[in-house]
C-alpha cells in the first residue's frame, strides 16, 4: 500500500453537544460534551483508519487543547507528527438543536503560525523518508506567508509525491496556479468562487472541471456535490457519481470521509472512478452518524456495494 501523508494547518479541536431548543438571551443547558480531534486532514488521517487503512498526520498543535487534540487522536491509532507552536489550537463548537433538527457549527480562527513555525512544518515532510500521498487539507491561517504554499507544492513535487488539494479560497487558488498537483477536491460553490464562475448547470460543471485537467494544473477534479453525489473529472473524461439515499445526522467530516475513501482506495491500487465510487459511499456514510464522528468500515462497505449494482459505465 501506498505512504498517505496528511497536513493540516488549521487543526481543531472538536467540541460537539445538543440542545432543546435554540434561543437568545437565556442558558442553554447542553448534554455532555464529545470530544474529536477536527481539522481536514486530521480528519482525512482519521477516516482512513475508521476504513482500516493508516495515514500520517503532520499538524500544528499548542497549548492544553492541542495537547488534547494529540491524546485523542493517538487513542484512535492515528499516526501523529505534531509540531509544537506557541499559540493554543484552537477549539470549534457543533450544537445539534433537538427542536428543528438543526445543526450549527461554530468554527473560531485559526492559531497563528510563527514564521519558525512554519519552518517546522515544511522541515517535517522534508524529513519524511516515504512520501506517495500528500494531503493538503482543510483552511490556512491569516499568519501563513505568502510563500509558504508554493514551496511545500514544490518539495512535495520534489520528492515525487501526488499532492491531493482539499481547500478553499485564495489557498485553492494559490495551488492551482502553481499546477502540479494529482487531484482537487473541490464543493461546487468552491469550485465557483476559484473559476469566478456562477455554475448552475452540469453541462457548466463538466466543462469547468475539465478545463482544470485539459490545462494540466491537476490530473483529477473530484468535484462534491452533497446529497446529489459527486463528478469526477479525468483526462478520461467526466463521470458523475449518484450518493445513496441515507438518514442525515450531521454532515460534519462528511466530504472528509469522501476524500479518505478515494485516497484509501487509490492507495491500493484502484483507478480513479472506481476510488470516486468508493468515496461517495465513505462520505455517505459520514452523514448517518452524529457529532464529529466520520465515516465507518461497515457502512461505507454496505453503500459501496449498493453503488456497484447501481454503477453505469460513462459513454
Amino acid at each position: 500500500m501506498s505512504s498517505i501523508v496528511t497536513l493540516t494547518l488549521s487543526p481543531a479541536l472538536d467540541c460537539a453537544t445538543s440542545i432543546a431548543h435554540l434561543c437568545p438571551d437565556t442558558k442553554l443547558r447542553c448534554t455532555e460534551p464529545a470530544y474529536a480531534a477536527g481539522g481536514g486532514g486530521i480528519n482525512v488521517a482519521r477516516a482512513i483508519r475508521n476504513l482500516g487503512g493508516k495515514a500520517r498526520a503532520i499538524f500544528p498543535a499548542g497549548g492544553p487543547s492541542g495537547q488534547h487534540l494529540s491524546e485523542l487522536l493517538l487513542a484512535e491509532g492515528v499516526d501523529c507528527l505534531p509540531v509544537t507552536i506557541r499559540a493554543w489550537t484552537r477549539q470549534c463548537f457543533n450544537v445539534d438543536e433537538q427542536a428543528h433538527g438543526q445543526q450549527y457549527r461554530f468554527v473560531l480562527p485559526a492559531a497563528r503560525l510563527a514564521e519558525d513555525e512554519q519552518q517546522q512544518l515544511l522541515d517535517m515532510v522534508r524529513a519524511l523518508d516515504s512520501l506517495d500521498y500528500l494531503v493538503i487539507s482543510g483552511s490556512h491561517p491569516d499568519s501563513l506567508a505568502a510563500d509558504f504554499l508554493p514551496r511545500l507544492l514544490q518539495l512535495a513535487c520534489d520528492k515525487g509525491a501526488r499532492i491531493v488539494i482539499d481547500s478553499s479560497g485564495p489557498a485553492l487558488r494559490q495551488a492551482v496556479q502553481h499546477g502540479g498537483l494529482f487531484l482537487i477536491k473541490p464543493s461546487l460553490s468552491e469550485l465557483s468562487a476559484m473559476t469566478g464562475e456562477d455554475i448552475h448547470e452540469p453541462e457548466q460543471l463538466a466543462l469547468s472541471a475539465s478545463q482544470l485537467v485539459e490545462a494540466g494544473q491537476c490530473e483529477a477534479v473530484m468535484v462534491s456535490l452533497g446529497a446529489q453525489g459527486a463528478l469526477l473529472a479525468t483526462r478520461d473524461g467526466i463521470e458523475r457519481i449518484s450518493a445513496p439515499m441515507v438518514k442525515k445526522i450531521s454532515t460534519v467530516g462528511a466530504g472528509d470521509s469522501l476524500l479518505a475513501g478515494m485516497l484509501l482506495k487509490l492507495a491500493n491500487g484502484s483507478s480513479l472512478s472506481e476510488a470516486a465510487r468508493y468515496g461517495v459511499a465513505a462520505g455517505s456514510a459520514a452523514i448517518m452518524v452524529s457529532g464529529s464522528g466520520l465515516c465507518q468500515l461497515e457502512d461505507t462497505q454496505r453503500l459501496y456495494l449498493w453503488s456497484q449494482k447501481h454503477y453505469q459505465h460513462p459513454s
